[in-house]
């Protein structure tokens, strides 16, 4: 079979949301206009320089049938749960958190040098994992690889870039995420396995994504949201200026799914059931 370059779907323009106490969020994913890209549930990337935007936090909340990833840019956040885990985050840190059949915990962020930037994903679990055990793992930043080719940067947080394996592993959705930087007039492409969903979120400068086998393209500057059509390779080319973006794919579930705030279960008895135990004390 002929290898085939992944066009673009979908340029998504992320939304200003509130959540938690009160955070200021850029939302891409979990919106009226990208709802729900199988097997990611939502996409939000954090930051600001006024520190109102993001002191609030998320107290203690609960969580069941998902997976959430924080990748740290800069400051630190804080966390603790119901199994008594508690510790921080800073810049270049990922927590992949398997909320299974539930956890309850707190994410409070604080600046650092007067700075505060990330993103955080939800991975969908398969329905015969949404009930299992929950589990961290806290990649700090000096375990993530990072390589240099001749014309980019690429940080493997999960996946393979080259031979080199990132550190979070044992993931049911065979994820990559790979934080990727490309310098102007610099290009890159990476294998992504066929039928994974898969979108490259720009968060600095501007590229040309989409680049078909005839180098067709679309610029696209930060912040957005890049949903790829189906195929095997992805290819980004820098324009005069360096991008930085992250590339993620995941293998689709091809299950029903539903969600009520933190919980994202396949029916809506076990989303019932899951509010009847946060009623009864029995979540967790």
């Amino acid at each position: 079979m002929t290898s085939q370059l992944r066009d673009i779907l979908e340029i998504i323009e992320p939304q200003t949301v509130m959540e938690g106490a009160g955070v200021r969020l850029k939302r891409s994913i979990a919106t009226p206009r990208l709802d729900y890209l199988d097997p990611f549930l939502l996409f939000d990337h954090f930051g600001s320089d006024n520190p109102d935007d993001y002191l609030a936090g998320f107290p203690m909340h609960p969580h069941r049938g998902i997976e959430t990833v924080t990748y740290m840019l800069a400051g630190t956040v804080h966390h603790r749960d119901s199994m008594g885990n508690s510790g921080a985050i800073g810049a270049g840190d990922v927590q992949w958190m398997t909320a299974g059949r539930g956890i309850m915990h707190e994410e409070m962020p604080q600046p650092r040098q007067g700075e505060m930037a990330g993103f955080q994903l939800w991975v969908n679990l398969p329905a015969k994992l949404k009930m299992t055990q929950p589990r961290y793992q806290e990649i700090a930043s000096d375990l993530i690889p990072e390589i240099d080719r001749d014309e980019a940067k690429i940080r493997v947080i999960a996946g393979t870039v080259d031979g080199v394996r990132g550190p979070v592993t044992e993931i049911a959705a065979d994820p990559t995420y790979l934080d990727v930087s490309i310098p102007p007039n610099g290009s890159f492409s990476q294998p992504i396995g066929r039928g994974h969903s898969a979108l490259a979120y720009v968060f600095e400068g501007q590229g040309t994504f989409g680049i078909t086998d005839e180098g067709d393209g679309e610029i696209v500057s930060h912040p957005k949201l890049v949903v790829f059509g189906d195929g095997d390779d992805v290819r980004v080319r820098a324009t005069k200026e360096s991008v930085r973006f992250l590339l993620i794919s995941g293998q689709p579930l091809y299950e029903p799914i539903a969600r009520h705030g933190p919980f994202v279960m396949n029916t809506r008895e076990e989303i019932q059931q899951a509010l009847r135990d946060l009623r009864n004390g029995t979540f967790v």
